[in-house]
C-alpha cells in the first residue's frame, strides 16, 4: 500500500471500494485492510502462546500503518536489512525492540546496525563471526540452526542455518574471537503445516544451549522463528502448533530456566487482514483459450504465488 485511508467499519468496505473504483481515473490495484483482524491476532497469540514474545517479520508486510499498529500493541520487530531497520525506527520503535535476523549481512549493514544500536543479530557461519568481530564486537549474537522444514510451504533451510553437528565449532570460534553468543534461533519454514517440527527444533536448540553453557556461553534467548499459519481457516492448525510449542518449552526450557522466548511471525498477523482489489484491464483469445489481464501480477502483489 502506498497510501492509507481509515474508515468507519460500520460503513463497511463495500462503500469504500465502490467510491474508489467508480472513479475512471483510478485504475490501480489496492488493498483493503481489516485492522481489527490484526488486533485479534495479537490478542490470540498472547492467549495461546503467552511465553513467546512476537517480533513481527517486517519482510511480510512493511507498510508503516501496519508497523505503527503492531508497535503500539507492544510487538518487537524482525528486520532483515538496513531498509527494514530504518523503516521500523521511523515509526518510533526503539532499537532494543529489533532483532537483525539475517545470518549473512553486508559489511555496511553491520556498521549501520552498530550506528543505530541494533545489537541483537543472528549468524550461521564462521565468516559472519569474523565480520562482526571487526565491525561490531559488542553485538549480542544468536546462532541460527538449520532444522527440519519439510512440513512447510516455503522451505528456508536451503538458505540459512548451521547443522546441529557444526554448532559447537561455531561456538568455539565465537569464543576465540571474544564475541558474545546470547542465544539460539531456528525457522521451520514459511507457512508450516507440521506442528511436530517445532518440537524437534526446540529439542535441538536445547542441545546447543547445553553446549554453549559448557563452553562459557550462558545463553538467555531462544528465537523459535516464524512459519505460523494466518490465512482464513487457520485456527485449528494454529491451536495444534501452539499446544506443541507450549509442551516442548515446558519440557526443555521451563519458565524457571529464565530463558527469554521470542518468535518471528509475519503472515500470522496480516495475511487474513488484507484483501486485494484488482481490475481486468484487457481480454483476448489465444488459440481459442480466453485470456484476462489484470492490473497486478507476479512482479507485484502476486509474487508470493511463485514461491508458495
Amino acid at each position: 500500500m502506498r497510501t492509507c485511508e481509515v474508515v468507519d467499519p460500520l460503513d463497511g468496505n463495500v462503500s469504500m471500494v465502490h467510491s474508489i473504483t467508480s472513479n475512471p481515473d483510478n485504475d490501480q490495484p489496492f488493498f483493503v485492510v481489516d485492522v481489527g483482524d490484526i488486533v485479534y491476532k495479537v490478542k490470540l497469540w498472547k492467549l495461546k502462546i503467552p511465553r513467546v514474545e512476537p517480533f513481527y517479520a517486517v519482510k511480510c508486510n512493511g507498510d508503516p500503518a501496519v508497523l505503527e499498529l503492531l508497535a503500539g500493541l507492544g510487538l518487537g520487530f524482525d528486520c532483515a536489512s538496513k531498509a527494514e531497520i530504518d523503516t521500523v525506527r521511523a515509526v518510533g520503535v526503539a532499537s532494543n525492540r529489533i532483532i537483525y535476523a539475517n545470518p549473512c549481512k553486508t559489511r555496511s549493514y553491520i556498521k549501520h546496525a552498530a550506528a543505530v544500536g541494533v545489537d541483537l543479530m543472528t549468524f550461521d557461519n564462521e565468516l559472519e563471526l569474523h565480520k562482526v568481530r571487526g565491525l561490531y564486537p559488542a553485538a549480542r549474537l544468536v546462532l541460527r540452526l538449520r532444522v527440519d522444514d519439510t512440513g512447510s510451504v516455503c522451505r528456508l533451510g536451503v538458505k540459512f542455518g548451521c547443522e546441529l553437528a557444526d554448532a559447537q565449532h561455531l561456538l568455539s570460534v565465537a569464543r576465540s574471537l571474544g564475541l558474545n553468543v546470547v542465544g539460539v534461533s531456528f525457522h521451520v519454514g514459511s507457512n508450516s503445516r507440521e506442528p511436530q517440527t517445532f518440537a524437534r527444533a526446540i529439542e535441538d536448540a536445547r542441545q546447543v544451549f547445553d553446549q554453549g553453557l559448557a563452553m562459557g556461553f550462558p545463553m538467555t534467548l531462544l528465537d523459535i522463528g516464524g512459519g505460523y499459519p494466518g490465512d482464513r481457516g487457520f485456527q485449528k492448525l494454529f491451536d495444534q502448533i501452539a499446544h506443541t510449542i507450549n509442551s516442548s518449552l515446558a519440557e526443555h526450557f521451563p519458565e524457571e530456566s529464565g530463558v527469554r522466548i521470542i518468535s518471528e511471525p509475519g503472515r500470522f498477523f496480516v495475511s487474513s487482514a488484507f484483501t486485494l482489489y484488482t481490475t481486468v484491464i484487457a481480454k483476448r483469445e489465444n488459440s481459442g483459450r480466453p485470456m484476462y489481464y489484470l492490473n497486478d501480477g507476479v512482479y507485484g502483489s502476486f509474487n508470493c504465488t511463485v514461491f508458495d
